[in-house]
């Protein structure tokens, strides 16, 4: 027992002086972003307060709630300075849900104001900065929430169970893991939007409406229709949705505008969907899907047999 609880303080005091140091290396990162650009621009008046708030977002306060933990953390207070800094967390999920308007903000602001361009490629040659630009700066707080994760876990697992430090320790890693879901969510989110948008762009004419709320991308890929008579095979694009399954095929190369575009063929909704694997179970090449609907039967193969595969495994999912 003696040589266990010997093995996990020096463990936990290996990561609690990693958590130290990695703290001191994001506040000076930070620090770059609040003073040379959010106090000066601010005494400045070079952005409009509404546009400096929308950019930034609340990153002065997640500084100041970092500050606050590296001086708990360099007095050894590992407990008291974790529970003060979970009650500021919320300020990541926000400063989350804001980074995406807040880069649109920024573009935006580099495109029409000239004096802010000229302020931030300045600040930007500041031998502090070492190359880096603002945009690479702002998404720190998201990826220090990351590491906080691991850190806390490793502490937690190191940290014996009837120590008074434990329950702090217990309640911060289930705090930061909710935030991180939180903003894991929003990202999710986002990425989604973007896929759904690109297929939209995608395709010819707006008849197809394929930004619907609650609706999640899952795959895309070329596929061959077996038809029902003796025709020759057809190769198809095909997208798959959470609740819809579109079939595309290119546009003629020559069409003025829709050249690189696909124009849509059919859309099969999925909650009537059958989904069997016609061959392709052993080890041959490629396979066959049958896809039922109410109307229609659509026979798809690949000669690939990991593509069948992995096209089976999303559809039944979807299906589900």
């Amino acid at each position: 027992v003696e040589e266990q609880r010997a093995r996990w303080e020096r463990k936990r005091s290996r990561t609690a002086k990693e958590l130290l140091e990695t703290e001191h290396k994001y506040l000076k990162q930070l620090d770059l972003v609040v003073t040379f650009f959010v106090t000066i621009l601010k005494a400045k008046g070079t952005l409009k307060p509404a546009v400096l708030e929308t950019i930034f977002g609340p990153l002065e306060s997640i500084y100041s709630a970092s500050h606050v933990l590296s001086l708990h953390l360099e007095r050894g207070n590992l407990g008291p300075g974790l529970e003060n800094f979970c009650q500021n967390l919320e300020l990541y999920g926000h400063y989350a849900e804001n980074l995406e308007q807040a880069n649109k903000t920024l573009k935006e602001q580099l495109r029409k104001n000239k004096s802010f361009r000229r302020f931030k490629k300045l600040q930007e040659t500041r031998p502090q900065f070492q190359g880096r630009k603002l945009e690479d700066l702002l998404p720190l707080p998201l990826q220090r929430l990351h590491q906080y994760k691991h850190f806390l876990r490793d502490l937690l697992e190191n940290t014996s169970p009837d120590s008074a430090e434990y329950q702090k320790l217990a309640k911060a890693v289930k705090s930061v893991s909710e935030v991180s879901r939180w903003v894991q969510d929003i990202i999710h989110k986002r990425e989604n939007s973007l896929q759904l948008l690109r297929v939209q762009k995608l395709l010819k004419g707006q008849k197809t409406q394929v930004l619907t709320p609650g609706r999640w991308y899952i795959r895309e890929g070329w596929l061959l229709v077996v038809p029902s008579k003796g025709e020759e095979l057809k190769r198809r694009m095909f997208f798959l949705f959470s609740d819809i399954f579109i079939a595309t095929k290119p546009c003629h190369p020559l069409h003025p505008l829709s050249s690189n575009k696909l124009a849509c063929q059919a859309v099969y909704p999925l909650h009537q969907c059958v989904v069997d694997k016609v061959f392709g179970h052993t080890q041959s090449q490629g396979g066959l899907l049958s896809l039922s609907f109410p109307q229609k039967t659509l026979l798809l193969m690949s000669g690939d047999q990991q593509d069948i595969n992995d096209w089976y495994q999303s559809l039944t999912t979807a299906v589900r």
